[in-house]
């Protein structure tokens, strides 16, 4: 089915979790959310073949999708609780500290628009450790943005999301998993799908700064995010309601066993 489903090293995940290779995941048969979004669970602009299901992470998202004419959408719960299940007993945490900080970004189609500088500037007068930035590969690769991070602290990226199931990083999600679990708490300056994974992953999150914004990007729909979602917005928000916010949009609850989730995905027993 659709390239995306490997997107972030997804399928490997959950390829893993179920018992199979995660270096050869089997087919997925249909659509699998790769992040976090307010709509359907697709990525905009997904070409979608009628009648095949969609994998979605939450019974929110999954009523919405319904309501866009996506019946056959599934909630599933998100490939990064299903990692955070596998790797919780052998993790070895130790003392935490600092925050690591992940900037709006772009991506192939659509480019942020905003003050890099002014924000690092708010960044460092907020945080009262050190801060790790994570770039998304976007804007790791562009040179003049990546050294704007560097002279404020650590910069880290957590690797290629991949493209036609090519050059992707299949251990994007574990390497998130490690760099949140140093950390005391996760920022950014908008809310994503890394601000839910830090929450649930034992983070204080918070979403402050200049939102900035992608070329042609609705504005409207950043601005109810900030409305629908208070919980999570400022820089010291409450870190127990929080947490339960991210973990309803993660799916928590909907897991399922290795032996359900291959039926779900359409894998051999």
């Amino acid at each position: 089915m659709h390239h995306g489903n490997h997107f972030y090293g997804h399928a490997q995940v959950l390829a893993g979790y179920c018992g199979l290779d995660p270096d050869d995941p089997p087919r997925i048969e249909g659509y699998l959310q790769h992040g976090w979004n307010v709509v359907d669970g697709l990525g905009a602009g997904t070409p979608y073949a009628p009648g095949a299901p969609v994998f979605v992470w939450s019974e929110r998202t999954r009523r919405r999708a319904w309501s866009m004419g996506r019946p056959l959408a599934t909630v599933t719960g998100a490939p990064f609780l299903y990692l955070l299940r596998s790797a919780a007993d052998s993790a070895n945490e130790g003392e935490r500290e600092g925050t690591i900080w992940y900037p709006f970004h772009g991506w192939e189609g659509q480019r942020v628009t905003g003050d890099h500088l002014r924000l690092i500037d708010e960044i460092v007068a907020t945080e009262t450790g050190p801060v790790t930035f994570c770039l998304y590969w976007n804007e790791y690769r562009d040179d003049r943005i990546r050294a704007a991070y560097q002279r404020a602290g650590r910069v880290v990226c957590h690797g290629y999301r991949g493209y036609l199931r090519r050059q992707t990083d299949a251990r994007f999600l574990h390497k998130q998993l490690a760099e949140l679990r140093r950390h005391r708490r996760v920022a950014s300056n908008r809310l994503s799908t890394a601000i839910l994974y830090g929450a649930v992953a034992g983070c204080a999150p918070a979403v402050y700064g200049d939102p900035m914004y992608l070329t042609g990007e609705d504005t409207a729909t950043a601005e109810r995010i900030r409305r629908e979602w208070p919980e999570l917005h400022g820089t010291s928000p409450d870190p127990e309601p929080a947490r339960a916010v991210a973990l309803a949009e993660l799916g928590d609850g909907h897991l399922a066993s290795p032996a359900e989730l291959r039926a779900i995905l359409g894998w051999p027993a």
